[in-house]
């Protein structure tokens, strides 16, 4: 099978991951073999690839938001049957049994594994994963529409619920990539005013597109103080933004999995009058499930861009210079 192969950290600059053919997996008695159909392009797959994050496993194969079709099922797995359409997240598996799982944070597990990180993914013709941490993928979605939900989806729909944010209430977005223009439709949905920030023009014409009622800059001054922010980018320096246009008793969210350093800040100007600052890690299956029942419900517009498999680095290159407008999917070839 074709893959594009991660074997040392480098700047994606320097193209560091590698076309090569490789044996098709063999799935375990509680596994699945997915012939992958599409594989969304992600910021964690950035940081990856950049070693931005500790304990990232190499040789690696990376891509967490996977959408294709059961080639072949375990001796003992049975939720799916050979055919069926479904999906992978970054959650690959948890121990099912340390503190965290049995009080229902296993996003928190001790011994969790991530996909393409851990475990390879999806930037492959086909990949592996275990049965219990696959979805069904909804049929109103076409398979590059479904390859964002399965992390920007999910990462911004625990945000939004974790934010606290009610009907009626001003939610701010920092930063407007994939994930953020998916919560946006979920945040209408349930009737929120939604303000958005973005350095991008071209981000911000989407923001408004898809029902914003202010956009701007981080350093520009919204009409109204927010409820709650959530902030999806990976620059520090904005949490003082987003916690300078928080009104009193609110609660700034940060979405990403990596984030450079956030300056110091002066406790009366950015902390007092209870407000929250807060960081989401990873996500439950629940959260999966829920989004794309909700997803399917709205039914919630994924804007992509579709490239080939063998350009994933001209690609993650695209991302890391914001000039990608919502996602970007990876397509592998027909066999």
């Amino acid at each position: 099978m074709k893959a594009m192969i991660l074997k040392d950290f480098a700047s994606i600059e320097q193209n560091p991951l590698e076309q090569v053919d490789l044996p098709v997996p063999e799935p375990g008695p509680e596994d699945i073999l997915i012939r992958v159909n599409v594989c969304g392009v992600c910021h964690t797959d950035l940081h990856t690839v950049e070693g931005e994050l500790s304990g990232a496993k190499l040789p690696i194969i990376p891509g967490h938001q996977v959408v294709g079709r059961v080639e072949k099922c375990g001796k003992i797995a049975s939720r799916f049957n050979e055919g069926d359409r479904v999906g992978v997240a970054w959650l690959y598996s948890t121990d099912m049994k340390c503190q965290f799982c049995t009080r229902g944070n296993e996003n928190l597990c001790l011994n969790a594994q991530f996909t393409g990180y851990h475990q390879n993914g999806g930037y492959a013709d086909y990949m592996v994963a275990p049965e219990k941490f696959v979805y069904a993928i909804p049929e109103i979605f076409g398979n590059e529409e479904a390859a964002p939900l399965l992390c920007a989806g999910i990462i911004g729909y625990r945000a939004l619920r974790l934010s606290g944010i009610k009907s009626g209430q001003k939610l701010g977005l920092i930063g407007f990539g994939a994930s953020a223009h998916v919560a946006i439709q979920v945040a209408i949905h349930w009737g929120c005013e939604v303000y958005v920030f973005s350095r991008s023009e071209e981000h911000r014409a989407l923001a408004k597109k898809l029902g914003a009622v202010w956009t701007g800059t981080s350093k520009d001054e919204p009409s109204e103080k927010m409820d709650s922010i959530v902030n999806f980018t990976p620059a520090g320096p904005t949490v003082l933004d987003g916690m300078r246009w928080l009104d009193k008793g609110g609660t700034q969210l940060l979405a990403g999995i990596y984030m450079s350093p956030v300056p110091e800040m002066d406790y009366a100007q950015y902390l007092y009058h209870e407000k929250t600052l807060r960081s989401v890690a990873n996500a439950t299956r629940q959260d999966g499930e829920e989004l794309l029942r909700i997803a399917a419900e709205i039914p919630i517009l994924a804007t992509t861009t579709a490239y080939p498999l063998e350009e994933a680095n001209q690609v993650l290159k695209l991302l890391k210079d914001s000039k990608i407008d919502g996602a970007a999917v990876l397509k592998t070839s027909p066999l």
